[in-house]
């Protein structure tokens, strides 16, 4: 391959169908548009986990959830096992981050030569609370994930600004340098609650052309037992006055993400500016996707196309442009592509990673049966929850509780659940059987709740836990809770 260098952005909460490319008719995102038609956009492309902490650490690392431990917002990634970062250190490449990552705490060997401005889990502890799942903790207020909705400047907007500002001024730095390849990876909160954005992306949305989210008004006792008891638990919908709230908040999650679009257009020109695209690829992902209001569902937490999809576009030199691969794909397979992408082999003797490089994967013809992994243990979560893709269909499984089945080709919206019809009882056992192929469920299960059951007896029990670490939402470093 001719490049040498490799840019990775990451964003928070993007669910990958509301692009332009993705051919969403509202959507104004021309920076990701333009990466798109420069590369592959993988349309089926997921999270290990559909949370931020969980999902970084498995980004980081090429393994899924119950190899890492990191189960929930207070089990960081702490550099204990070698991801992807401590192996181009390794092999002598410079490797930089800037902005937001979400693991333990900067001090510990994560493989980044530097990280600049970084946001991390509080005073590395993190969302102690969220650990609490058997029983749910009782919260005064209750838990409220969206405060606050429309036009305005958060800290985080102000932050994410100040990362691509960052960003382009090291790529100004490293344009002056002499060397060979290089890695940066770049991290925005966008479109991460609050669902507050600066007006002038808010008013490409005018009300009046935003739809009220899928299925809004959908009565809770038609959702699954395992998300009504989430829903039940955070109950963000709740707290909406009325539906053009709900319109607002919907638009202002759009606003966003034409914000970060435009922070990633801002690094992108300058590094043409610069002449460093004819050498460098660039990976667009994000952490999880996002339920904007559909179903009623706020936030990521489940299993559903729109929480368990993330974005992912690889462009640059060697790569075929214009293209769309449907093969699943996951966050586990950056691992292997970053690898690919500076010619690093993985050590003698160790177990092989469980993704594949996204290069090949592109480059392949699609492998529509391609199985992607999903699972989820923490924060509302009554019990250990799991999603298989494979080919048509999804499997949701979920410990204590009956599964759900979806036939996405000819349901794409999820809203027939087929695991209790006779006909697909087959296709139900063998995706069963191919679940447990990957793991044994209720063992991951315990495993997962007796992890968490030490980290809160560590913080004092679940009384002092409450008060411990992060309330919510990670704030911005030198700044307060949003």
């Amino acid at each position: 391959m001719d490049a040498k260098n490799l840019i990775i952005f990451m964003s928070d909460g993007h669910d990958p169908r509301y692009l332009g490319s993705a051919g969403h008719p509202l959507m104004h995102t021309p920076a990701l548009d333009r990466l798109a038609s420069r590369g592959v956009r993988f349309s089926n492309a997921y999270t290990p986990c559909p949370i931020c902490v969980p999902a970084r650490a498995s980004f980081a690392t090429g393994r899924h959830v119950h190899r890492t431990g990191c189960w929930d917002n207070a089990h960081a990634y702490d550099g204990d096992i070698e991801g992807w970062a401590r192996r181009v250190q390794r092999a002598g490449y410079p490797i930089e981050a800037i902005g937001k990552m979400h693991f333990r705490r900067a001090e510990d060997p994560l493989g980044f030569d530097r990280q600049h401005e970084p946001m991390h889990i509080v005073d590395g502890v993190g969302m102690v609370w969220g650990a609490l799942r058997d029983p749910f903790p009782t919260l005064d207020p209750p838990f409220r994930l969206i405060k606050n909705v429309g036009a305005g400047v958060s800290n985080y907007n102000l932050y994410d600004r100040r990362i691509a500002n960052h960003a382009a001024e090291w790529l100004k730095a490293r344009a002056n340098m002499d060397g060979g390849s290089w890695v940066l990876y770049v991290g925005f909160v966008a479109p991460h609650p609050p669902f507050v954005a600066p007006r002038e992306y808010l008013d490409r949305y005018p009300l009046d052309r935003v739809p009220l989210p899928k299925a809004h008004d959908l009565s809770p006792d038609k959702l699954h037992p395992w998300v009504q008891a989430q829903q039940a638990f955070i109950a963000q919908d709740g707290f909406f006055r009325d539906d053009d709230e709900r319109r607002l908040a919907f638009a202002s999650y759009l606003a966003l993400l034409s914000f970060v679009d435009a922070q990633i257009g801002f690094v992108l020109d300058t590094l043409e500016e610069l002449g460093l695209d004819a050498d460098t690829r660039v990976l667009y992902t994000s952490d999880h996707g996002d339920s904007p209001g559909a179903r009623g569902l706020w936030g990521k937490f489940n299993f559903f196309e729109e929480s368990a999809k993330v974005p992912m576009i690889l462009a640059g030199p060697d790569i075929e442009p214009g293209k769309v691969s449907e093969t699943p794909v996951s966050l586990i397979d950056v691992h292997p592509t970053v690898l690919d992408a500076l010619g690093i082999d993985s050590p003698e003797g160790e177990a092989p990673l469980e993704g594949k490089s996204l290069f090949q994967v592109a480059a392949a013809p699609t492998e529509p049966e391609r199985i992607v992994l999903s699972q989820y243990h923490a924060f509302a979560s009554p019990t250990g929850g799991y999603m298989l893709r494979k080919g048509r269909y999804k499997l949701n499984y979920y410990v204590g509780y009956g599964p759900e089945l979806f036939d996405l080709e000819s349901d794409p919206q999820e809203q027939a659940d087929l695991a209790a019809d006779p006909k697909y009882a087959s296709v139900l056992v063998e995706m069963e059987a191919r679940l447990r192929e990957c793991l044994d469920p209720e063992a991951v299960d315990r495993n997962a709740k007796s992890d968490q059951s030490r980290l809160i007896e560590r913080h004092g029990g679940a009384e002092k836990a409450l008060g411990v670490g992060a309330p919510g939402t990670t704030p911005v470093p030198g700044y307060g809770q949003e």
